[in-house]
């Protein structure tokens, strides 16, 4: 306990570091008020029947990355996932489009071009989902719709679509604030901030339905339940850190007249290099269904595949979703980690790795390497995103079941992760001891931070 209150003081001691936490918990602030702010025209007293759809389901998953705005009807109810949606377009076409693949290689101009488009595709997707969550609000609603709106319908449906794009662009910024001004990933804290804002009312309802015997079990399984979720998080934090070391030998070089040179390092090769984007890439994708149900379905005859897509706990949606988290654990590492690339620098560096001959032959092997444990790394991140369903055969409210793996237990540790990486590299830069007595946070990268 003092080693902690001694580096939350050193941690206010460096002035540029409290400035960036102070930043970050400002934007994030903002945010979080901003869930809360309704639509106009919208009586949020009578949005019942909104908030028990959003109560389980894949639209509580929904409802959780939005931090409860989606079912509060409010500004920012659609949340970053547009954004989400237009990255993952962008990066497809990134690998099949030759004009993208031009622009990726232009380094920082062909960077801010990337994102320029990205935003345009962000405007151009949210002027379809928004209206698709409106006639959704409309079906769900009852008498939450003012019936005095000037305009009446049509003229909600435009200035609300115009506010609810506006409020998705405006959450993006703030992320791109905090990434530039504040710690941390903006946009990957954004989520978090969605994700971890719902976690109080989970996890005492879970409590209460354990302890009313609700779902049964009482305290004793209520206590289970939180053991297999530390277990859970603490597999997820080793498992994340994990990688493959590849030793490389560097060779002698005479510098004024002295030999340097000659070490051996490691070329750390992450189990999960993709990190957590393939799952936040495959659950974007699952909320497809949503959108299509929302805009096309009349609310009494949905179309049975829809409905098996749209429920996180069938067969059909965990087998999709499992199939497109390996795919983009693939897809994602190529795009990120480049064999050839890499086997050019360490030539460059005048290094080798020991048996294997500079060059292409080091390409391909690096490559064999990626492929070997890119095969259970993208197994584990399925098994692991399919987890709550699994939890929720057993009777955990829905809303709790979340954090027992998916895409809401890997984002909360990855990005905590880094952010406690960023914290200690402003500490030890400063000669201020880490966080952590034991050794040095290792970030998602599975370097320590220096």
């Amino acid at each position: 306990m003092k080693k902690f209150f001694a580096t939350l003081k050193n941690i206010w001691m460096i002035e540029d570091l409290r400035m960036k936490i102070l930043i970050t918990v400002g934007f994030a602030a903002i945010y979080r008020f901003g869930s809360f702010v309704v639509l106009p025209g919208i009586n949020p007293n009578q949005l019942v029947a909104l908030r028990e759809q959003t109560s389980e389901g894949l639209m509580s998953l929904l409802n959780m990355f939005s931090g409860g705005a989606f079912s509060n009807a409010s500004i920012f109810a659609l949340g970053i996932m547009p954004y989400i949606t237009a990255s993952i377009v962008i990066q497809l076409l990134a690998v099949a489009v030759p004009y993208f693949q031009k622009m990726q290689r232009e380094g920082e101009s062909g960077r801010r071009k990337i994102n320029q488009y990205t935003r345009y595709l962000t405007i151009f997707i949210l002027l379809f989902q928004a209206p698709g969550y409106l006639v959704n609000l409309k079906n769900m609603s009852g008498g939450a719709l003012a019936p005095s709106i000037p305009g009446g319908w049509t003229m909600f449906m435009i200035s609300s679509t115009i506010i609810l794009a506006a409020g998705s662009m405006f959450i993006l910024w703030l992320g791109e604030r905090i990434t530039d001004k504040g710690i941390g990933n903006g946009v990957s804290m954004i989520i978090m901030l969605g994700i971890i804002a719902r976690l109080p009312q989970a996890f005492g309802q879970e409590a209460v339905s354990r302890l009313n015997n609700l779902n049964g079990g009482g305290l004793v399984m209520f206590l289970i339940e939180l053991v297999i979720l530390f277990l859970v998080v603490m597999a997820a934090i080793m498992l994340t850190q994990a990688t493959r070391k590849v030793p490389v030998q560097y060779a002698k070089r005479v510098v004024g007249g002295q030999q340097i040179g000659g070490a051996r390092q490691y070329l750390p090769l992450k189990l999960f290099a993709a990190n957590v984007m393939p799952i936040i890439f495959a659950q974007a994708i699952m909320f497809l269904p949503i959108t299509l149900l929302q805009a096309f379905s009349d609310g009494q005859n949905p179309s049975a595949v829809l409905m098996a897509l749209s429920d996180h706990r069938s067969w059909a949606y965990n087998i999709v979703f499992a199939l497109l988290i390996i795919t983009f654990t693939y897809l994602y590492t190529a795009i990120t980690m480049n064999p050839v690339q890499m086997a050019e620098d360490i030539k460059r560096n005048n290094g080798f790795i020991p048996g294997v001959r500079p060059g292409k032959d080091t390409a391909d092997y690096i490559d064999d390497v990626m492929s070997h444990i890119m095969l259970p790394g993208s197994l584990f991140l399925a098994f692991i995103a399919c987890m709550p369903a699994f939890a929720g055969l057993l009777n955990v409210q829905p809303e709790f079941a979340q954090f027992f793996g998916g895409t809401s237990l890997l984002i909360l540790v990855g990005v905590v992760l880094d952010t406690l990486q960023q914290v200690e590299s402003h500490l030890l830069m400063r000669h201020y001891d880490g966080l952590l007595e034991s050794g040095r946070i290792r970030g998602r990268g599975g370097v320590s931070a220096y």
